[in-house]
């Protein structure tokens, strides 16, 4: 079968670099400039609620939101006030939460509509007609000690009072080490309609309002809500890059350093590595692609691959130089190679990170394609602009006196690197099989190891930990980060206010709401509920337009006459016309509650069951999905608990999906180039076996890290392969070339020790620059870059001590005489060594 000649685009290209350089220089100068034009336009997007977009369950929650916010109510905010203390409940402490609701109260600027704490409640029982928080801080400031204890025993059984107090509450003392007070402000109806949070609020302003005025009273008050929450989404992104670029670029300098020895050199690599930066973010502002946390790994992935072309470039360059060539013929001798090895690592490693397109979750789908699209831009930048950089500097050096240092490769014969590189050549000369199963055997084990990785994902994942680790608290302006709080309040939230911490999630039902049957369908379906659902009289404790037919009627005659005629079996339940008991509803004063539970053409509708604080979030969304099943009408569980758990489930589903086709897509792939360039697609199952071991053992790390999948790990087993094919691709392709021109040994011992030695200079390079992460602000970014830097170390070490044997085998297999060289002839018997 024909097939267009490769060579042709490898010639075509080589004559550009070497003959026309200035031409190609200009050329991805003003390209730079293009794409420096739309990095102004780069837009960022934080949070959770873009991992929630498409997710049905996330649908349900929106369309809850929309439908059944009261129509007759402006939207709602709250800001929580969270008190510490040795004991809150003492008078000057109370005063003081008091002080902070007024100073806030007093604000127009900050639109309070309503606030409350326990100590609005012990104020009110000193002084019952203190309406008002300056007659409450009055009340309060003119009572004795044992008339403010008094007043909290008074209601040591006052729900609303004890559900703003810590569970550590004693009445007979009285004591409480914590306390939460709630301010309410009028705002936008679209302030929050899903279950994730966003980056962006408008409670934002106000909150960051409200903690510099609550600083003003003293004592240990902080403010709390979906604006903090937002603001360390936003901020949390600048200073994770504030530390991780520079980070990244001082590793990357040094080991560039010691990989090109030489200062025009350096200067060159470093200005290509920007170049590669500048066209991705640059597109990423063209074409109004955001930028989110997950692309804050872009910027070292992009370092990581263009790190590995520079170091292969410029070493086989001076490879070649070295036999004495001149620096056109060894320039077009260099690309000649790899050119086609940097082609094959691009396509491998855009495979790898387009599996991502599967995905369900948006901003996994964008990392995909922001990531592909600039390892594209890494390849023409570091395949074709920089060696013909490197033409026109070396040819002005043989004109100007331009300082040059060291210009000797990597891994030259008789260096130490080089006998280093050369320990995986002697097993896989004597005993390739036996290396092969032994690596297949620990990568098997690796990979039924890794089966017990678990699956996470929350807000808390997209915020700083709780308590910075100490190198972060070390760092100088400006690269210090900032203080955040909110992973510590919700943690001291959800251990010191459990018991009254109860949790809700909700029952969406589409349809059949008119039903005669549908109201006693909410009763029946509330019997015998779940073991994670609050039960009241064996029935859940639930919230629904039965609840609020039956309160109504519980209070008003002429409405509970209404359901007596509607309800033909006696049982309280309107069974008959219920359009009828729905239209009298909404004539009430429940009308609003009511808009709460059903939709206004009552066509939908919902059903809120609260449940316990301890239960587990796996239990929790079983059962809460088992309650939607219990539905005749269509029903979908959702609610915040839920909605993340389903989220969890596409990340795992995201991390297997993306794995078969990145490792499928890959090996076609490799089938088909390898097929096409050298006539022989069997070397792609030989470039495989080292991918298959890093990836496994990737995976095991995971499970020993105690690492989870969430939104950032979930992928890097497919980033693994794309990543990992880079250096398996080096050796083979070189291997090929080498093996052209020798027996099988010296061609694998060339390999290692010149191709190996690139590979190593880029794998510590990468490494470091990868590595650098784990400084970030965010953890699981920290766990994203140790992942992906201990993929970059099993590729190589699996390249280096796998990959020859698999090679030495492919090798005899295709029927070749390990004396002669590929496609030569044994000059004693004139046979010829044959390919596949």
């Amino acid at each position: 079968m024909a097939r267009l000649d490769p060579q042709w685009f490898i010639d075509w290209a080589d004559d550009k670099i070497v003959n026309h350089s200035r031409r190609v220089i200009l050329t991805f100068v003003v390209l730079t400039a293009i794409f420096g034009a739309g990095l102004s336009a780069v837009e960022t997007e934080s949070g959770t609620d873009q991992f929630a977009e498409e997710v049905p369950e996330e649908e349900a929650f929106t369309r809850i939101t929309e439908e059944f916010t009261p129509r007759f109510q402006e939207g709602t905010g709250s800001t929580q006030l969270i008190q510490r203390a040795p004991n809150v409940l003492t008078r000057r402490e109370l005063v003081r939460m008091l002080e902070a609701q007024k100073r806030l109260a007093d604000r127009e600027d900050l639109r309070v509509v309503q606030t409350a704490s326990a100590a609005s409640v012990v104020a009110q029982t000193l002084d019952p007609d203190a309406e008002t928080l300056d007659a409450q801080v009055r009340a309060m400031e003119r009572a004795t000690d044992a008339e403010v204890a008094a007043a909290v025993r008074e209601n040591a059984d006052n729900p609303r009072f004890v559900g703003l107090l810590a569970d550590d509450f004693n009445p007979t003392e009285p004591r409480a080490t914590a306390t939460i007070g709630v301010v309410t402000h009028s705002i936008p109806l679209a302030d929050e309609s899903g279950a994730g949070q966003g980056g962006d609020s408008p409670l934002t302003p106000i909150q960051q309002k409200a903690t510099r005025i609550v600083a003003t009273v003293g004592g240990d008050i902080s403010v709390f809500g979906s604006g903090v929450i937002a603001d360390e989404f936003g901020t949390v992104i600048t200073d994770s890059l504030i530390i991780v670029v520079p980070a990244a670029v001082l590793f990357i300098v040094l080991f560039l350093v010691v990989a090109y020895r030489d200062l025009v050199d350096l200067m060159l690599g470093t200005v290509a590595l920007g170049m590669a930066l500048v066209w991705t973010f640059g597109f990423l502002g063209l074409a109004g692609i955001p930028f989110n946390q997950i692309m804050i790994a872009v910027p070292p992935l992009l370092l990581a691959v263009g790190i590995d072309f520079g170091i292969h470039a410029v070493n086989r360059y001076r490879e070649v130089r070295a036999d004495g060539y001149d620096v056109g013929e060894s320039m077009r001798k260099a690309t000649d190679q790899l050119l086609v090895a940097f082609f094959i690592v691009t396509g491998t490693t855009v495979i790898g990170f387009l599996s991502n397109l599967v995905s369900n979750l948006t901003p996994i789908r964008d990392f995909g394609v922001v990531a592909a699209i600039g390892i594209v831009f890494t390849f023409f930048v570091f395949g074709v602009f920089l060696p013909a950089a490197k033409v026109e500097i070396d040819r002005l050096r043989q004109r100007y006196p331009i300082p040059t240092f060291s210009q000797a490769p990597l891994g030259r014969e008789g260096s130490s690197l080089g006998t280093v590189l050369r320990v995986g050549v002697r097993p896989a000369l004597r005993a390739p099989a036996v290396v092969l199963v032994v690596a297949l055997i620990l990568s098997g084990g690796a990979m039924w190891y890794a089966t017990g990785v678990d699956t996470e994902f929350g807000q808390e994942d997209f915020l700083p930990p709780s308590e910075a680790p100490a190198y972060l608290k070390m760092l100088p302006e400006p690269f210090a980060p900032g203080d955040y709080s909110v992973v510590a309040d919700i943690e001291f939230l959800e251990e010191r206010f459990s018991s009254s911490q109860s949790g809700v999630v909700t029952v969406f039902l589409e349809g059949r709401a008119t039903d005669d049957a549908f109201l006693e369908e909410l009763d029946r379906v509330a019997q015998d509920p779940p073991e994670t659902f609050i039960t009241v009289d064996r029935r859940a404790d639930s919230t629904s337009i039965l609840t609020v037919i039956r309160d109504e009627a519980e209070q008003n005659e002429e409405f509970a006459d209404v359901v007596a005629r509607h309800d033909r079996d006696g049982d309280g339940i309107p069974d008959r016309d219920i359009v009828d008991v729905y239209d009298a509803l909404f004539a009430t004063a429940s009308a609003e509650r009511a808009a709460e539970y059903i939709s206004e053409d009552y066509t939908s509708s919902r059903v809120d069951y609260r449940v316990k604080a301890d239960a587990d979030d796996d239990a929790v969304v079983a059962d809460t999905r088992e309650m939607a099943d219990r539905f005749r009408t269509e029903g979908t569980a959702t609610g915040a608990v839920v909605v993340f758990s389903a989220i969890s489930d596409l990340i795992l589903d995201s991390a297997v999906q993306s794995l078969i086709l990145s490792m499928l897509g890959t090996g076609v792939f490799l089938i088909f180039i390898y097929w096409w360039l050298e006539g022989r697609p069997s070397l792609a199952l030989a470039n495989l076996v080292p991918i298959l071991v890093a990836v496994t053992f990737v995976a095991g790390t995971m499970r020993l890290s105690g690492i989870s999948f969430n939104a950032f790990t979930a992928t890097v087993l497919a980033l693994t392969i794309g990543l990992g094919v880079d250096y398996s691709v080096h050796i083979v392709h070189r291997f090929i070339d080498e093996r052209v021109e020798h027996d099988l040994e010296t061609a694998l011992d060339r390999t290692v020790r010149g191709t190996g030695g690139a590979l190593a200079g880029s794998m510590l390079t990468t490494v470091f620059g990868l590595g650098v992460l784990v400084l970030a602000v965010l953890s699981i970014l920290g766990q994203f870059g140790l992942l992906t830097a201990a993929s970059i170390v099993y590729s190589f070490l699996a390249s280096i001590l796998v990959l020859p044997s698999a090679l030495v085998l492919w090798d005899r297999f295709s029927g070749n005489d390990p004396v002669v060289p590929l496609g030569g002839t044994d000059i004693d018997t004139g046979a010829s060594a044959t390919a596949d």
